[in-house]
């Protein structure tokens, strides 16, 4: 069985970022991240309409910034902003700190990769064929401007027997080049059959580094 890495783990330190960003030793760490699985779970389940990509997490002394990146901004701040202030308390009661919501727009959610894999996923629990709902994705994603799609669907396809994988791609996707521009997202299907999982890497590009005018070192975009 090969190694794998997360894709998001593998670029960090080149061009990727944490998506949560605070320091801690000790068993402080271990409850601050605890405390971080506590509230990504729970917005998630608050809002599983919404389209939530991913959330960010920043702590400052007594205060926790909290970054939602959805492709339905409407539904996460709700009607005169009172399903965002309803979201602030109950996470503001979970942590026992001030809590900030930011909420950021996906402006092209059919090139996310993990709004994908969860489009994906909704469409099996539909009953829709899997090869159908792929090759749609990919078509989609390949027509918002991205440079290549891959997608996986791993389980007791059209309730087969026994598990499979099939994938689909179109374009490139050097999954092993760091300064790819590689998104990364996974998602699973409840069907009658079982367990139905989905992978979608979706590349942009790639990310050189810049040289510095008066030093040697080289900083990213």
């Amino acid at each position: 069985m090969g190694r794998k890495v997360h894709p998001v783990g593998f670029r960090l330190g080149s061009y990727r970022d944490w998506n949560a960003r605070w320091y801690a030793e000790g068993e402080r760490y271990r409850d601050l991240l605890h405390e971080d699985f506590i509230l990504r779970k729970n917005i998630l389940a608050e809002m599983p309409a919404a389209g939530i990509a991913h959330v960010d997490i920043e702590r400052f002394p007594n205060q926790v910034q909290v970054t939602i990146h959805t492709a339905k901004p409407g539904i996460v701040i709700g009607r005169k902003g009172a399903s965002v202030k309803e979201l602030r308390g109950k996470l503001r009661d979970l942590t026992g700190k001030a809590v900030k919501v930011e909420v950021e727009e996906i402006s092209q959610p059919d090139a996310n990769a993990q709004l994908i894999a969860e489009n994906i996923a909704g469409q099996l629990q539909r009953r829709i064929s899997h090869s159908r709902a792929m090759k749609r994705a990919v078509q989609q994603a390949m027509r918002a401007g991205v440079e290549g799609v891959r997608i996986e669907c791993s389980g007791r396809l059209s309730g087969s027997e026994m598990a499979r994988n099939e994938k689909i791609f179109d374009g490139r996707v050097p999954r092993n080049t760091i300064r790819a521009d590689m998104q990364y997202g996974f998602s699973e299907a409840l069907t009658t059959f079982g367990r139905i999982g989905v992978k979608v890497w979706i590349y942009r590009g790639e990310i050189l580094p810049q040289r510095a005018a008066s030093t040697d070192v080289y900083i990213s975009e």
